[in-house]
């Protein structure tokens, strides 16, 4: 018998993996909802704010059984609730694709503000790109889920990027999976050009994009006064 944080898992009859995943599935399912739910929040803050919206849209997934029993063996692991939680940290995955390059950052101090979201590891690959051309901006989080054996904290793996970031990730990944990640040489020089064409886009529409801000900056002003003279009001009534 496996104990976990008290969850019980039985193991009796050799490795109930069809249990195990469907334990892992609902506790990772639970904190990518909550986890969404915070961003959304601060999404609709943001637009009164500054009537404006850094993220164009949200996506998340839990990884399949097969994927993640593939990642235990090249661990040398079993299919165990312990393995899972301990070993791997892409369980539950979540996409945030913004407008421009700043509103990355934007986001990533948003989420490190959060106060019952801990950042474990943070990983810059919009400065630094990798050396296929990739670039995202990669968190590792963890956050509280309540069930009714108590409180376990459950790790989100969180990338951000901009659309065309996200547009060259996605052809990336259809041609690493129709060559088996054996790209041939040509493939990769093109998809490297295609990073360097993507990292100049971004880099312009971000220029454009600040410009339109600054047309907005006295009225986000007046706005933001406003919010704060409420916010501080309604703190005042319920400490009252």
């Amino acid at each position: 018998m496996i104990i976990i944080e008290g969850l019980v898992v039985k193991n009796e009859d050799g490795l109930q993996e069809d249990l195990e995943y469907k334990r892992l599935t609902f506790v990772y399912t639970a904190a990518l909802q909550q986890l969404e739910g915070k961003i959304n929040t601060l999404s609709e803050e943001f637009k009164i704010l500054h009537k404006y919206n850094p993220i164009e849209h949200i996506s998340s997934r839990i990884k399949s059984k097969e994927s993640i029993t593939n990642k235990l063996i090249k661990k040398g692991l079993d299919f165990t609730y312990e393995n899972l939680i301990k070993t791997i940290n892409d369980i539950a995955g979540m996409r945030i694709i913004c407008s421009f390059i700043p509103d990355i950052y934007r986001m990533v101090e948003m989420i490190e503000n959060m106060p019952d979201v801990t950042v474990l590891k943070k990983k810059d690959y919009v400065t630094t790109p990798k050396s296929s051309g990739y670039s995202s901006y990669h968190l590792i989080v963890s956050l509280p889920i309540s069930l009714s054996v108590g409180v376990i904290d459950v790790k989100v793996e969180i990338q951000i990027r901009t659309m065309a970031m996200d547009f060259w990730a996605s052809l990336e990944h259809k041609i690493n999976y129709k060559y088996e990640k054996q790209v041939p040489k040509n493939v990769q020089k093109e998809l490297k050009e295609c990073a360097k064409m993507t990292q100049k886009l971004d880099k312009k529409m971000s220029n454009l994009g600040n410009t339109l801000m600054q047309e907005e900056k006295e009225l986000v002003k007046e706005i933001t006064a406003d919010y704060s003279t409420v916010y501080a009001g309604f703190m005042l009534t319920e400490n009252a």
